[in-house]
């Protein structure tokens, strides 16, 4: 008897427990992205008017997270094999009503779990290759990217030939460079009044009590 050759599909799925929403309400969004690509069900969720599918979107994201972490697969190649909700526990609530009475609400919950399939195996997954980055120096700054212009051999050479003032204070090591003057400080101020700028007061001496007295 002759066997068949079968494709094996490896999946990779992600849950999230306790979502605050109906499995009825669940499924109605699941059942429009179920069996679509990964990118073509972010663009039906980010597009639903339901609540619950921003819980679906964060399920689906994680689950394209794990396929890419975990198993190597690259995920905008991957497809929703599987997406299901099923009943969690209900939260009990009182409505009031009119003459004393009282009317049962069950919040109802779900778990969301969903699971995507690749057909090629993570060692045949070829990503896209990523920028490289730029390579800092020492002291933090990037550094400047090699210039790819050619030169001739002349410009070359002069470019690295240092200037004639450079080649005389290298030869001389011993002689210090010319220290700048230093600028002088300003001389305070007097007041100005009506007649012009007024002269600073000298100094006065105070004199001792004893002298006063004398005279």
């Amino acid at each position: 008897m002759a066997k068949t050759q079968e494709t094996t599909i490896s999946e990779v799925r992600a849950q999230a427990k306790w979502v605050h929403c109906s499995a009825r309400k669940a499924r109605l969004v699941l059942d429009t992205i179920r069996g679509r690509g990964v990118p073509e069900a972010r663009t039906v969720l980010a597009f639903s008017t339901r609540d619950v599918a921003r819980e679906i979107d964060k399920v689906l994201r994680s689950a394209v997270a794990n396929a890419e972490a975990n198993h190597g697969f690259y995920g905008d190649d991957m497809v929703i094999s599987a997406c299901y909700a099923d009943e969690g526990p209900g939260m009990k609530r009182w409505k009031p009503r009119a003459r004393g009475r009282a009317d049962r609400i069950v919040k109802g919950t779900c778990h969301i779990t969903i699971k995507l399939a690749s057909l090629t195996a993570p060692s045949e997954v070829v990503k896209p290759p990523r920028p490289a980055a730029p390579v800092a120096d020492e002291v933090g700054k990037v550094a400047p990217e090699a210039s790819t212009e050619v030169t001739s051999e002349p410009e070359a050479a002069a470019k690295t030939k240092p200037a004639v003032g450079e080649a005389k204070l290298a030869e001389q090591p011993g002689k210090a460079k010319p220290k700048v003057p230093r600028k002088a400080t300003a001389k305070p101020r007097g007041k100005k009044t009506d007649q012009g700028e007024a002269k600073p007061k000298a100094a006065t001496r105070r004199k001792p009590d004893s002298k006063k007295e004398e005279e």
